[in-house]
């Protein structure tokens, strides 16, 4: 049983909120009804069941099916970005920044919320609103990880963020086929094998 599964069992129907926290209660049972069913197989009836509320409860808060996807899709576009730049602020050491980028994206995937496939792996990409998002929090993590490249080596902007499409193009793929297959080797040497890789690429262009 989920976390959220014991809360929903442990909070009988009625239970008054803070709007927040009822807003978060919501957004965590659709996330495991989203991850789990997809969002074309998943109902508003199923969310609110997972949450243990009635449905004007949840249309309180989220007026459709597709504004509920779009709260948890920002949410969690907005924690890879965080993740992504805390990595690059982890260090000055660009060595190390390599590892750290490619570890968050890791981390991300390894998740057991499995956020990651609202973001990567969804099944609404022909809604533009969710493809807006994804394409803006790779482009985001790619612009993040350029200004480094660009301010540790002057290369041209365009220059600088071709490499770093680059970069986070090979984390999330990589870590992903990690995951799908079933994690075959530990998180840490998983990254230290994407990690030397990248860093053998990226370390051809000096620091300037």
């Amino acid at each position: 049983m989920t976390a959220t599964e014991q809360t929903a069992e442990a909070r009988p129907r009625g239970t008054r909120l803070p709007r927040r926290a009822r807003r978060n209660q919501l957004l965590g049972a659709a996330q495991e009804v989203f991850v789990a069913q997809g969002y074309h197989a998943a109902a508003m009836d199923d969310i609110a069941d997972r949450a243990g509320v009635s449905k004007p409860v949840l249309y309180q808060h989220f007026p459709g099916k597709l504004d509920l996807y779009l709260a948890l899709l920002d949410q969690h576009c907005e924690s890879l970005l965080q993740a992504v730049r805390a990595a690059l602020a982890s260090t000055s050491d660009n060595k190390q920044r390599v590892g750290a980028t490619m570890d968050a994206y890791f981390a991300y995937v390894e998740d057991e919320g499995g956020a990651f496939r609202l973001v990567f792996e969804s099944d609404l990409t022909n809604e533009p609103a969710v493809r807006e998002r994804v394409d803006k929090v790779s482009l985001d993590c790619a612009e993040a990880v350029s200004e480094v490249i660009s301010e540790d080596t002057k290369l041209p902007p365009e220059q600088s963020m071709l490499l770093a499409v680059a970069l986070c193009g090979m984390a999330q793929i990589t870590a992903r086929y990690w995951l799908g297959s079933g994690q075959p080797i530990p998180r840490d040497a998983a990254t230290k094998l994407i990690s030397s890789l990248s860093w053998r690429g990226i370390a051809g262009f000096p620091l300037q």
